[in-house]
Order: structure tokens, then sequence, then C-alpha cells
């Protein structure tokens, strides 16, 4: 742990960065702006959507401004609707999204009234008949008789801006003064506000704000139920409308609001306690500003819309309002009653008062308690305190496993919260500490691991390939220069002919073309995880299994040779293109016990491999010439190679050593060689056990027969030759069918 202290510490101050933002020590706009976002999703994915017919949304569209009248409408108009929804289609209640704050005097009573003042009041019979005529024509009267008695909440807002007015008359407050004193609670503070004419208002069952709680990014997430003016507490519309319906059941009988307080034990400095307001059997949660999370069911349309003009002249069927809730609003946009929401940026205010009374019916509303900050910074310290630990000290792909299951299971607890407790646990200040601690460890590893690779690099890079170098310095202790004795492939490969090549090309060709065949074949042994040695001259030397190890070295040492010989195919095509002669190589491939490691003088080393199977490997390259073949493979590497069809070419001493081995020509693997050569090499075989054993008559037909099938392979040529030779010049009684070669 020692090594990773410095990142620890990071990840501790990172940790705590965030938790001081919710504890609230200070705001970090990215972090709410991303809490805002993530809330805004998990409502739309969670909304139960669909059509709610409970409350009815009785609509001041386009069609009733152009059908009845500009807004607002002549009083006596409400009045007849108010008859309507009442007499005729027997809604539950009628609450209004719009205030009557201004007198009506459209009928044209201030005129009759003056008229009546300069009368003569010895004309009795004009005073008699104007007494009798005035309630008629006083549209706000109508309107107040109509509405008394009757279920009807009206609306108003309070104003917040510094030349803020008191309009018209608002409604006694639910709570009085005093009712939170001691209290640290965060109430929108209101210094005036625009209510209804006092008439209306004292005729009217209830009456509530429509003031919602704007974001800092504009959206409504939120309404307050009860907000604070000249220190008493007033509800809010869709509250007075629950209360109304409520006190319909209950005989008339209004309920109370009920603040709802956390235990004393669990307050603390800044926690404000109220948790929750109770009506009659609802209760409503609220935040630290006694607001609560509008419930949004859907897009724009979860209620029902009912034209108001089809209201006023019947065209509306009494099932769609008969028992229902009838909001009164606008959708107009020239009304200017249009909010942006998470759900629609143009959502009519009226239908987010409707989203709030469904809630509360249903008991279906979203809780974040002052305490839910508490939680939250709980669940920064654990999440924080692991992962600084933990990813310092795993590999990055640990790291980032650890980091995924982190946010798993925090975004699954979230989940888990809003779906089951129905409340809302802030995310975002824990996603991005997490992200944080994550890019932060991967750039601190990057960064050192670099500083680490180039410091190795400089190490190994003069011996070592550079594409072995970053895996190398992955576990740089595992890597040493030292030499060691390993079982490792080596391959060796040699252009034929190559003087002959070079002799036939200008200086500048000559550069170009032994450039662009090294390249190709020097691709080719990195493709296959080889280290390239060296080269020496247009020969080129590699090897398997060091530094990096490799299980499967003598495989790949194979695979190489045969892709090296494909690729001399396509790469003479290219050659014939540029007016360039053609090359063919010979490659000898062996595997043994060998010494590896930094080897040379001290004014240059280099890393490469020795020993009696590196020499065999290169004496296999020189003799490929001898068979025909283009690869020979030592007989160790045939026994470690177990998918491949291997060809038994002779069995040979070489130069310096007087040990007979096997050597091979590889085929190629054993799922992509055809069974027809299957069938060749039962030929071959049967016609080397003939040769060793002398019978130069069978081997011979043996090979003639396989002359004729197969033209083009010079190895049955090279042994027709050599036939005919031990025919004229016998060998030793004692040979033992072992080819001696004494050149290298």
């Amino acid at each position: 742990m020692r090594q990773h202290i410095v990142r620890i510490a990071i990840g501790l101050l990172i940790t705590l960065f965030f938790v001081g933002h919710a504890a609230r020590f200070y705001n970090v706009g990215l972090i709410t702006r991303l809490d805002s976002i993530i809330y805004d999703a998990r409502m739309r994915v969670t909304m139960p959507r669909g059509v709610d017919p409970r409350v009815v949304i009785l609509d001041i569209d386009e069609k009733s401004l152009q059908q009845v009248a500009r807004w607002p409408w002549p009083r006596d108009i409400m009045a007849r609707i108010i008859d309507k929804l009442f007499d005729k289609y027997k809604v539950a209640v009628v609450g209004f999204d719009v205030v009557f704050a201004e007198a009506d005097y459209s009928s044209g009573i201030r005129a009759l009234d003056r008229l009546a003042e300069a009368q003569p009041k010895q004309d009795g019979e004009f005073q008699r008949a104007y007494r009798e005529m005035r309630p008629q024509l006083d549209n706000d009267g109508l309107f107040a008789r109509a509405i008394k008695g009757r279920p009807v909440v009206l609306g108003y807002y309070f104003n917040s801006e510094s030349d803020a007015k008191r309009i018209a008359a608002i409604p006694e407050p639910v709570l009085p003064k005093g009712t939170f004193a001691g209290r640290n609670i965060d109430f929108p503070l209101w210094v005036g506000y625009g209510g209804n004419l006092a008439e209306f208002q004292r005729n009217a069952a209830a009456a509530g704000h429509f003031n919602p709680i704007l974001d800092a990014d504009g959206l409504v997430r939120r309404v307050p139920m009860i907000v604070e003016y000249d220190g008493a507490y007033y509800e809010s519309l869709s509250l007075a409308v629950v209360r109304t319906l409520i006190a319909l059941h209950n005989g008339g009988s209004y309920p109370k609001v009920q603040p709802g307080f956390a235990p004393d034990s669990m307050l603390h400095r800044g926690y404000t306690g109220l948790e929750w307001l109770t009506v009659g059997s609802v209760t409503i949660p609220v935040d630290d500003t006694a607001s609560t999370l509008v419930p949004y069911r859907g897009d724009k349309g979860s209620f029902p819309y009912v034209s108001l003009a089809d209201v006023l002249f019947d065209r509306v069927k009494l099932e769609e309002l008969k028992g229902k809730i009838a909001l009164v609003g606008t959708t107009a946009p020239g009304l200017l009653d249009l909010r942006a929401t998470p759900v629609g940026n143009a959502y009519p205010g009226v239908e987010v008062h409707a989203n709030l009374i469904a809630g509360m019916i249903d008991h279906a509303l979203k809780q974040k308690p002052p305490y839910m900050l508490g939680a939250e910074v709980v669940m920064l310290v654990l999440a924080g305190l692991v992962l600084s630990v933990l990813i310092p000290m795993f590999s990055a792909l640990w790291a980032t496993g650890a980091a995924l299951v982190a946010v798993a299971l925090i975004v699954a607890l979230d989940v888990g919260i809003w779906m089951q407790a129905g409340m809302v646990l802030p995310l975002a200040a824990t996603l991005l500490m997490i992200a944080t601690l994550y890019t932060m460890n991967m750039a601190y590893g990057y960064f050192v691991e670099s500083r680490s690779k180039r410091q190795f690099a400089e190490l190994f890079g003069q011996y070592v390939p550079p594409e072995l170098v970053d895996r190398m310095a992955e576990n740089p202790e595992k890597y040493t220069m030292d030499g060691r004795e390993e079982v490792l492939t080596v391959l060796f490969s040699d252009v034929r002919g190559f003087t002959t090549i070079s002799e036939s090309l200008s200086a500048k060709d000559l550069s170009s073309y032994i450039n662009g065949y090294l390249t190709a074949m020097s691709l080719v042994i990195r493709g296959n995880r080889g280290t390239l040695d060296k080269y020496i001259g247009d020969a080129i030397m590699a090897f398997w299994g060091a530094p990096v190890e490799d299980a499967d070295h003598a495989r790949h040492g194979v695979l190489t040779a045969l892709q090296m010989q494909h690729r001399a195919v396509t790469l003479n095509q290219e050659f014939r293109a540029k007016g360039w002669p053609e090359f063919h190589i010979g490659i000898g491939v062996n595997s043994g016990l060998m010494r590896v490691g930094d080897m040379g003088s001290k004014l240059r080393k280099a890393y490469t491999v020795m020993g009696d199977p590196v020499n065999l490997g290169s004496r296999l390259e020189g003799i490929t010439k001898q068979y025909g073949v283009g690869i020979l493979v030592g007989e160790e590497t045939r026994k470690m190679v177990k998918d491949m069809v291997f060809r038994e070419v002779d069995r040979v001493r070489v130069k310096g050593k007087d040990e007979a081995v096997a050597i091979y020509e590889p085929v190629g693997p054993e799922s992509e060689v055809a069974k027809g050569v299957h069938e060749e090499l039962k030929l071959w075989n049967q016609c080397l056990r003939y040769y060793r054993a002398r019978d130069w008559d069978q081997a011979e037909v043996v090979l003639l027969n396989l002359q004729r099938m197969y033209p083009g392979r010079q190895l049955y040529a090279a042994y027709v030759e050599r036939i005919e030779n031990y025919r004229k010049n016998p060998p030793d009684p004692g040979w033992d069918g072992v080819t001696r070669f004494e050149t290298k």
C-alpha cells in the first residue's frame, strides 16, 4: 500500500470535495445540474403514462377565445359556466388556475349607476325598475352568487419583486404566524400578491396559490405546498383542491393542514425537521423548502382536456365531467401559462396542478426529505473511502471492474429507493466522484507507467523489439538482462542467390529491395509474437519464448515460417511489377534449451540466444536448398507442435554434431491440409522405409510414382539422384540411413 499512498491521498481529497457539496458547505453548479438531469431521466423512465380521467382540464384554448370572446370573459358567462358544471354536469370540485382580480363593468352597470344617482329620487318608477334590473347587470355579483356554497377553489399568485403590490384579496392562512417558530425552514418568501375580488374570495370554498419553484435551469419540478407571507402560511392550489375534495366526503368539514416534524433526536444544525404535511388521510412529503416534487405521469395530455367553449355551449357529454375534479386553465400561448418542465418545454401550468392533485389522491408523491442529505453524505464517504483505497492497488482492468461494480451498486440502490420507498436520493455527486476517482487513478497510472516504460525502454530498447516493451513494462520486475537457460525456438531465414540479385540492381533499387523484403518478413515475425534478433545482410534471425514467455513458442515459430513463405509469393508479385528479380528463401526452425540474455562486449551488446539448438537452426536453413524445400524444422520443434502436419525429410548429422536428428518440412495446420496430401505423405513415408532399408528399387518405384503425381516436388528428384549415386557407390555396411553434412 505504501507505493500507492499518493494516489490514496488524492482520492480522499476528491471524496472530501464531493462530500462538501453534498453537505452544502458550497454548491457546485455542474453537480446540481447533473442531478436535475438524472432526476428527469429517472422520472421519465418510470412515469405511469396514460390518461387519468379523474381530473379534467377545462381549457381556455384558442377555440374558446374565437367562439366566445377575448379573455377575461364577462362574469355573467363565467357564472353560467359554473351553473352548468354543477347543475348539469355534476362535477365534484372546480379549481381555477386563473385570477379574477378586476371588476367586470362590461354590462354597462357603472353608467347606469351614475344615471341612477343623477335621476331625481322622486322618479320612483325608474328607481324601482333599476333596483330590480341591477342584480342581472351585476356580472361580478352573478359570479359570486354562482360560486357561493359550491366547492369552488380560486387561484391567486404571490409576487417577490421589490415593487410588488397587493392586488385584491387572498384567503385566510391555513397555518397562523408562529407555527414554525424556532425551526430553520427555507420557505419561499413573498412581498406582494395578486388575488381575487374580495366578493369572490368571501364566497369561494377555498383558494390556493399557483406559484411553482423554478430550478436553476428554469424547469418546474416542485411546487411549494405552503408559502410564508407576512409571517403566516398559505396553501397551494392543488392542496386547496384536495382539502375541498376531502371536505365533500366529510360533510363539508375541512381538514386542517398538520405539519409533520422529525424526532428531536434527529435534529442538528441546519436540519429543518419539516418532512411532511398531513391533510386528513393524505400525507404530503415536502423538502427543505416545504415543496413537493410534481409527480408527472406523462407528456402533455395526461389528463382529459375539454374546451371551455364546449361546456358553455353544451357540447360535452355528461360522463366526461360527472364526479370529476375540473380545473379551469389555459393552453392558449397568448395567455402565458405555458411552463418549461422535465416532460415538455411548453407544458400547460394547469396540468402541473392536475399532476399534483392526482399524486396526492393516489399517495404517489416522491419524497426528498431533508435527511436524504445525510444519506447522500454517508454514501459518498463509504464509496469514496473504499474506492480511494482499492483502485490504486488494482490493475487497470480490475480498477475498471471495481468502478463499474460501484456504479452498478449505487444506481441499483438509488433505483430501489426510488421504486420501493418513493424517495429521491441524489446520485450525481456519487457518480461524478467515482468517475473522478477512476479517471485520476488511470491518468496517474498512465503517466507514472509511461515514465516507467520509458525507463524500461532505455534498458531493453536496444535489445528487444519495441512491440514487446509495453507488455514487459506491465511487470518489469519479472524481466532482467541477465543470461539464463530456457527452452526456446529460433528461426533463421536467408535469400538464396542474393549476390546475383544484388548485382542486377542499382544501389538505390537494391536498398529499396532489401528494405521492402526485410520489412515484410519482420512484420510477419512481429505478428506472431517473435523477438527479432538481428539482420545479417539479407538473413534474418528471430526467436520465441523470451524475453516474454510464450508457451506456444514452437508453434509460433513454425507458423511464422509458413507465413513468411506465403508472404514471399505476394511480395514477388509486387517486385515483378517494379521490374525487380524474384527471390526465394530458405528457413530453418529449431527448438531446445538455449542461453538467452545480454551478450557481447563492453563496446556493444545484444539480447540474443546461443547454444547447440541455435546452431542447428542455422544449419537447417542452410541445407533447405539440398532438399529443394522452403522450410526445415528440427525434431524437437516437431515434437512440440501437435496440430500441424509435417513431412519427414531425412535424418542428418550436421557439421560439428555426432548425434543424428530427424528433420521435417511443415505442410500446414491439420485443419487446412487436404486429404490428397495425407495420401501423398503415406507414399513418401513408405519410400523412406525402403530407402533406409537399402531397397533402392522399391524406393525408386515409389519416387517415380510420386514424381509423376507431383512433378513440382524437388525433394523427390533429389532422392532419385541420391539413390542413383548409392547404386554406383553403395554406403558403408554400417550405414544407418543418416545423411552427413560436412559444410555449414
